[in-house]
């Protein structure tokens, strides 16, 4: 993420990292550029990202990562936003997520995004 931010900020992007108080004290955040606001809980970090974003774009990661695709993928259903969410699938890194993704709507058991 910080390559991401990094690269954004110098293409002009303003760039707010938003982390919970639990990370922030374990020196996961490296550098950064532009704004860092803490947060007190992860709940409070979506929060926020709803606030202030205008897409979600999902990178290759982890369950965080994850969790957080799946929050606001559903918030989507739940029409609490109408903004885009992207999937970066690098190298076929989410192949398999997309095949459960798709196998899961062909068996009724989620439904597509309009």
């Amino acid at each position: 993420m910080g390559c991401v931010s990094k690269a954004a900020h110098e293409g002009g992007s303003q760039i707010l990292g938003i982390i919970p108080k639990a990370l922030a004290t374990c020196d996961i955040i490296g550098d950064t550029v532009g704004e860092v606001k803490i947060v007190s809980t992860m709940h409070e970090r979506k929060a926020e990202m709803l606030n202030h974003v205008d897409a979600f774009i999902v990178l290759p990661s982890g369950l965080g990562t994850l969790e957080e695709f799946f929050e606001v993928t559903s918030w989507a259903q739940l029409k609490i936003h109408q903004k885009p969410i992207s999937l970066l699938n690098v190298n076929g890194f989410d192949d398999g997520l997309l095949s459960f993704l798709d196998y899961s709507v062909e068996k009724s058991i989620i439904s597509p995004l309009a």
